[in-house]
C-alpha cells in the first residue's frame, strides 16, 4: 500500500505507525477519511467525557476539528491504530468489530497472533475501502471468526462460509504456515494472502452471484455447479502432481474447483494492486536491461485519475516483480512474487479487474488530502540548494 506522511510535520511513516519519530505526535488511521493523522488529546467535551482526540496537523488544529476516540483494542491491548469518529457508538473501529469471535487472548501467544491477524485485516480494510468495496453502502460487510485449537477439540479450519471467514490463529505462526506451505507445495503463503482469498469468496456472493454475472462468470472459470466437496478432495488426492494448473490458473489450488479459482484470482488481483500503489508511492521507475535496449516502466497508480486500464496496470506489474525477485533473491529470500502468469490466468484478472470496476458504479473511495505542510527545515533547504549548484 501507499506510505503516508505526518500531516503535522511531514515525516514519512506507515500504515501501522502509532507515532511520529520525527516530531513525536501521536498517530492514528482515520478510516473515514483513508487518512493517517497527527493526533493530540482533545479537553473533555461533556457529555462525551475524556478520552477524546483531534487532528493537529496544519489546518486541522482549531477547535471545530473533528472529535475522535481510539478504538478499544488500542486502549486495552495496543493492537491497533484505527481511530473511531465521535459520533461512532461503536468502542471498536470498523475493521475490529468486523471480529465476532477471538481465541482467549490471556494466553500470550494468542494474543501475538490475534495482534498479527487484525494487522493484517486492516490492510485488507484498507484495499477494499480504496476500491469502493468496504464499507459498500446498503451491504454487510464480512465477519471474522478468529479462532485457536483446543486440546481434544474439532480442528479449526479456514474458510468461508455464508458471509463468516474463519480463521486458524495458527497461521500467525511462522513455522506453523511454512510446515502447512510445504505440505501442501505452496510457493506461497501468508496472512494477508489468507485473508484476501476468503474474502473473494464473500465478494463471490455479492458481486457474482447476486450481481446477476453468473453466466459471464461460468464462461471464464467454468460451471461452479460441480461437487465442491468431490472436487476438494480429487485436488488433494493429487498430491504435488498437480498436471498443466500453470496453464490456465494463476496456483494450483485454483485449478481445484471454479470457487477457489475465482477466490485464487481476487487475491492475486487485490496483491497486484497493492503492489502498484506501493510502486506509485515512492514513484518507482524499473529499467530491465536486455540485449536488444533497455525497456523502461513507470509506476501505475492504480487508484490515479483517470483510473489506468488493466492493460497499463500489467504493463508496469511484470518490471516491478522482476525487481522485486531480484532483490529478494539478493537476501537470499525465496521470490517474494512466485508466479508466472499465463494468457488464461490473466484474462481471469481481467474479468476480476472488470467486476470490480462496475461494482456498485461508484468511483473508489478517495483518500483524504493531506493538510499543507509547514516549511521544511533549514538543514533540508540548505541540502536542496547545494543539490542544485
Amino acid at each position: 500500500m501507499r506510505v503516508f506522511n505526518c500531516d503535522h510535520c511531514g515525516h514519512l511513516v506507515f500504515f501501522d505507525s502509532v507515532q511520529c519519530l520525527h516530531c513525536g505526535n501521536a498517530l492514528a488511521f482515520l478510516p473515514d477519511a483513508l487518512a493517517m493523522a497527527a493526533m493530540a488529546p482533545a479537553p473533555p467535551a461533556p457529555p462525551l467525557g475524556s478520552g477524546l482526540w483531534r487532528r493537529v496537523g496544519t489546518g486541522h488544529g482549531d477547535t471545530g476539528a473533528a472529535l475522535y476516540r481510539m478504538c478499544r483494542n488500542h486502549t486495552d491491548h495496543q493492537a491497533c491504530n484505527f481511530a473511531v469518529p465521535v459520533d461512532d457508538a461503536d468502542p471498536l473501529c470498523v475493521s475490529c468489530r468486523q471480529t465476532r469471535v477471538m481465541p482467549d487472548v490471556t494466553e500470550p501467544a494468542n494474543l501475538g497472533r490475534w495482534m498479527q491477524i487484525e494487522a493484517a485485516k486492516r490492510r485488507l480494510f484498507y484495499g477494499l475501502a480504496r476500491l469502493g468495496l468496504e464499507p459498500a453502502p446498503g451491504r454487510s460487510g464480512p465477519v471474522f471468526e478468529l479462532m485457536a485449537e483446543v486440546p481434544g477439540g474439532p480442528p479449526v479450519l479456514t474458510g468461508h462460509h455464508n458471509g463468516t471467514i474463519t480463521l486458524n490463529v495458527a497461521e500467525a505462526d511462522d513455522d506453523e504456515r511454512a510446515r502447512r506451505r510445504i505440505a501442501l507445495g505452496e510457493p506461497y503463503r501468508t496472512l494477508i494472502g489468507h485473508l484476501r482469498h476468503e474474502s473473494g469468496h464473500f465478494y463471490w456472493d455479492q458481486l457474482v452471484r447476486d450481481g446477476g454475472r453468473i453466466d459471464d462468470f461460468r464462461r471464464v472459470f467454468g460451471d461452479e455447479r460441480q461437487d465442491y466437496v468431490a472436487a476438494l478432495k480429487a485436488h488433494y488426492a493429487k498430491g504435488n502432481d498437480l498436471g498443466d494448473w500453470a496453464d490456465h490458473h494463476v496456483s494450483a489450488y485454483a485449478s481445484a474447483h471454479p470457487w477457489e479459482d475465482w477466490a485464487e484470482t481476487w487475491a492475486h488481483y487485490l496483491h497486484m494492486i497493492d503492489l502498484l500503489e506501493t510502486s506509485a508511492s515512492y514513484a518507482t521507475e524499473v529499467t530491465v536491461p536486455g540485449i536488444y535496449g533497455a525497456q523502461h516502466s513507470r509506476a501505475v497508480d492504480p487508484f490515479g485519475t483517470p483510473a489506468p486500464g488493466f492493460d497499463a496496470m500489467l504493463q508496469h506489474l511484470v518490471p516491478l516483480t522482476l525487481l522485486l525477485n531480484s532483490l529478494t533473491r539478493s537476501l537470499g529470500q525465496l521470490d517474494a512474487y512466485p508466479f508466472a502468469l499465463a494468457e488464461q490466468a490473466l484474462a481471469k484478472l481481467r474479468f476480476v479487474h472488470d467486476v470490480v470496476r462496475a461494482a456498485g458504479q461508484r468511483p473508489a473511495a478517495a483518500v483524504a488530502a493531506p493538510a499543507p505542510l509547514p516549511p521544511a527545515p533549514a538543514v533540508v533547504n540548505a541540502i536542496k540548494n547545494i543539490a542544485k549548484k
